[in-house]
């Protein structure tokens, strides 16, 4: 998974193995590591609903995505939503199936 965080704007690359994973029922997690015990981490999951929501821990988070949206993922340009954030702000994401076959 590829990670692109900008301002208020989240891109996420998932390669279609990670997408299988997904669609099984299993996380997928991206952690980067900035020495001594800092880091940052996200991990991507599915549900049945149809909003996606983020669950924000700080250095740790879970984005939360619709199983129906992510199983349309490869058939088309990505998933796209705006999510209202907890403080009044918003979140840009956009998801997409990243060219190619090798991990992150």
């Amino acid at each position: 998974m590829k990670v692109l965080l900008q301002e208020q704007y989240m891109q996420v690359g998932v390669q279609k193995a990670e997408l299988a994973q997904l669609l099984a029922g299993e996380s997928v997690e991206n952690l980067t590591r900035f020495g001594g015990s800092g880091g940052w981490a996200l991990a991507l999951s599915l549900h049945d609903g149809d909003q996606a929501v983020l669950l924000d821990g700080g250095t740790y988070c879970r984005l939360v995505l619709p199983r129906a949206a992510l199983q349309a993922l490869g058939d088309g340009p990505g998933f796209q939503r705006t999510l209202d954030l907890d403080d009044g702000t918003l979140l840009h994401l956009h998801v997409e199936v990243a060219p190619g076959e090798g991990g992150g």
